[in-house]
């Protein structure tokens, strides 16, 4: 590097750009300055896109591994992205020491803004393999982050990558599967769960990745059950932020992605 290199620490990072990026709607009561609780709420979320990115690329990585059939760095990245994941779980509880009063406080200044709207969050569910055409609809043309969304819904997801692994190993994976449309809801399969009992009784490592997967289904489970509860205890039965059905569309994901997976678990 060059000595004379201008790079440091805040350069380097982007400090003043991240500092300065939080800028609060509201009025305060008293007519000065903003409400107090919504700079929390602007920098929770903003750390929660930070982490999305991350585990975007960190998905992006597993898949690569997967696919170059190499098994222990994959095992290393799925623990990474399921760390991150409870870290990103982990932050309700500092959501949660808002009181609904003081969400109140500043909420009809959200106007039609959303988390129903961030691009990265509908890119790790298609990226993961909860994929539905509608979600896209969402998302206006032209919008930031469009694009790479419909590139993720019409590429294989994890689960994709993960039969194929099976496959390239010798996991009878029926053609059907590894050939299915990627763009389709994951389904129970009784062929999938047949190699996936012997793969439990004939592979420890494998089965070791096997279980990342299980514990990212529910870590992502685990997350939409704390949302689903941050926002009862927040809003109750209101209507969500920019029209969302709020707790009832909340409520109704709080399902597995990778059923075939949890299936098995009475026959093992």
């Amino acid at each position: 590097m060059d000595k004379n290199s201008s790079l440091n620490y805040v350069s380097y990072l982007k400090v003043d750009q991240i500092l300065t990026a939080q800028e609060p709607k509201s009025v305060a009561e008293n007519g000065k300055g903003f409400e107090h609780d919504e700079m929390l709420f602007i920098v929770i979320h903003q750390v929660y896109e930070l982490w999305f990115k991350q585990m975007l690329h960190e998905l992006d990585r597993l898949n690569e591994l997967l696919l170059a059939n190499e098994l222990s760095p994959a095992l290393a990245t799925a623990r990474r992205i399921l760390t991150i994941l409870k870290t990103v779980v982990g932050q309700i509880d500092i959501l949660e020491t808002m009181t609904p009063l003081q969400f109140n406080s500043f909420r009809a200044f959200l106007d039609s803004s959303s988390g129903f709207q961030s691009v990265q969050f509908r890119e790790l569910e298609f990226a993961l393999g909860y994929k539905r055409q509608s979600m896209i609809d969402h998302f206006p043309e032209g919008l930031h982050g469009r694009d790479e969304l419909i590139a993720r819904f019409n590429a294989p997801s994890l689960w994709d990558t993960f039969l194929g692994f099976l496959h390239a190993n010798g996991y009878p994976i029926p053609d059907s599967e590894l050939s299915r449309d990627v763009t389709a809801a994951i389904k129970p399969s009784p062929q999938i769960q047949q190699a996936l009992l012997k793969v439990y009784r004939e592979d420890v490592w494998i089965s070791r990745l096997c279980e990342r997967l299980v514990d990212l289904d529910e870590g992502l489970q685990e997350w939409r059950y704390r949302h689903v509860k941050m926002v009862a205890r927040t809003i109750g039965a209101k209507m969500g932020t920019g029209g969302s059905a709020g707790v009832k569309y909340l409520e109704s994901t709080l399902r597995p992605m990778w059923p075939d997976l949890w299936a098995i678990r009475s026959e093992l």
